[in-house]
């Protein structure tokens, strides 16, 4: 029987894209959640890898390369590192592909996150990134029950904002109630002992607050009318909501339904970074800034008999790279309108792979009237209108001024209000935000609207797939292409997550360390 050494089966793993898992398999690597990073030996050539796109992939790529002794230049389009790691402050500029220029007017202090502003509990990578580059972190508060629900429609609790506690507990109450009384009238076949039906019975009264005679008549789980407090202040629950008007009034459609306590990667505990998310990719940029070419515009990537070459644009003109090896992070619609001559399966998979439509725009209000006149200290409003949702800051608490997220819309909503112009956006945002905050018109000041799949070097949020195409176009770039490897969160299942940013970077230098090992291990460099 042939045997294969570690170096070697690292190699051909590298080159299905599952050296990174492998090396967790046979113990070379630490297992979460400490997730170190440590592979065995270094470069003895100081090779020189190419890396395109200084978001947080290329960042984490850059930074783990460098530790392994091999050289790197990052080129990034941009001025600024980070890519959708971006958040928005004074200054902060944005290019659409329609639209010209936009300059953020907030007050110095304040931000808000145009890409991705939250870290689940379990993305234990990211979190490993942000202790190893001493970034901290607080408590996100993705879920608020005070938060609200507004339903436009017809129905008769629609276009009023309703708390989101009251739904969620009369809606339980009543499903529960049903389910009770099901059982109870022996409706629901279940092959139980009697014993087990009656425990089933009182978690559901618990459950849902049902009465002795399992009824749902609300309690205070939902909030009062007039709020418990000294002397014979007893407090006064409200009514519930009837069922049929909570079910005409759209408020069980997914626009509500499908929401974070139902969501893995949304339910508590979340976090966020102290003073925005562009910290983390800050703190990478400090670590290989000296790597870093900004304002270059890659126009063409091309594999060489021996390495590869990149032309790009810069201030100063066309300039041309080469390089032992390339790892591409550059957001695929972007990439796909770059000259290269890839595999056909490769530039199939290129031009196929749809990105996500997407929005966001940050109201900045002189007073944080959410939290002083309506209890809302972060969390999320939710609603089916254009607007989608509504971000309350989990920062800041009791600060004076302070800046909504005041839409976060996807797919069709999204295309619509990119169609417009910034000033457009805004009076969109604060005619459908005043039907819930009537102080948005005496709080205002000032806004920074964000469309990711019309702003330039992103053309779209984040990679979108079907199963077939998990089968085929995602497979086709897992592997290198010659020499370019390709990386981002569109290269995993954690798409538009920062944690598949880095789970990529790692697993392409991976790849890329055991590739090149084996070749100083079979072929010396010559004195």
């Amino acid at each position: 029987m042939k045997t294969i050494s570690r170096r070697s089966f690292l190699h051909n793993t590298a080159r299905m894209g599952t050296a990174y898992p492998a090396m967790m398999a046979l113990g070379m690597l630490k297992e979460a959640p400490v997730h170190a990073f440590a592979l065995p030996g270094q470069s003895k050539k100081q090779e020189h890898i190419i890396i395109l796109g200084a978001g947080l992939s290329g960042l984490t790529a850059a930074y783990e390369l460098r530790k392994l002794g091999y050289r790197c230049t990052i080129l990034e389009a941009r001025n600024r590192s980070g890519g959708r790691c971006w958040s928005v402050r004074k200054g902060s500029m944005n290019i659409e592909t329609t639209q010209p220029v936009q300059t953020s007017r907030f007050d110095d202090g304040l931000y808000f996150n145009a890409g991705p502003s939250r870290i689940p509990h379990h993305h234990q990578l990211t979190l490993h990134y942000c202790k190893e580059l001493n970034v901290p972190v607080q408590n996100y508060n993705n879920i608020n029950e005070g938060a609200y629900y507004f339903s436009e429609g017809k129905g008769p609790l629609s276009n009023k904002k309703i708390r989101i506690r009251e739904i969620h507990n009369d809606v339980r109450g009543y499903m529960s109630e049903l389910l009770a009384k099901a059982i109870d009238s022996k409706q629901v076949d279940m092959a139980m002992t009697t014993e087990d039906t009656q425990k089933i019975i009182e978690y559901l009264r618990a459950e849902g607050g049902l009465d002795i005679d399992k009824l749902y008549k609300a309690s205070a789980r939902r909030g009062y009318q007039e709020a418990p407090g000294a002397g014979e202040r007893t407090g006064r629950i409200a009514d519930p909501h009837k069922l049929g008007a909570i079910i005409q009034s759209g408020l069980m459609d997914p626009d509500f339904y499908n929401v974070a306590e139902y969501t893995y990667e949304l339910q508590m505990t979340m976090f966020q970074a102290i003073g925005g998310m562009d910290m983390i990719a800050s703190a990478f940029e400090k670590k290989v800034a000296d790597a870093i070419q900004f304002n270059a515009v890659v126009t063409a990537i091309r594999n060489l008999s021996e390495g590869v070459e990149v032309v790009y644009k810069t201030p100063a003109g066309e300039k041309k790279l080469t390089g032992d090896l390339c790892i591409c992070t550059i957001p695929l619609p972007v990439l796909s309108n770059i000259e290269h001559n890839f595999l056909s399966d490769t530039s199939r998979a290129i031009d196929y792979i749809s990105y996500i439509s997407t929005g966001k725009i940050g109201l900045q209000f002189k007073r944080r009237f959410w939290e002083e006149d309506e209890n809302i200290y972060g969390g999320i409003t939710h609603t089916n209108n254009i607007i989608t949702q509504i971000f309350y800051p989990s920062n800041d608490y009791l600060a004076r001024k302070g800046i909504l997220i005041g839409y976060y819309n996807f797919n069709e909503k999204a295309r619509e209000t990119g169609e417009l112009n910034y000033q457009q956006r805004e009076k969109l945002a604060l005619e459908k935000g005043s039907l819930i905050h009537p102080q948005y018109a005496q709080e205002f000041e000032n806004s920074f609207s964000v469309s990711w799949h019309k702003t330039a070097y992103s053309l779209g949020g984040w990679a979108v797939y079907t199963d077939s195409e998990r089968q085929t176009l995602y497979k086709a770039l897992l592997k290198p292409d010659k020499q370019v490897y390709f990386a981002g969160e569109h290269l995993t299942y954690l798409n538009a997550w920062m944690a598949g940013a880095f789970e990529s970077a790692r697993n392409t230098v991976t790849a890329i360390h055991a590739r090149l090992s084996e070749q100083q291990l079979h072929y010396p460099s010559k004195k």
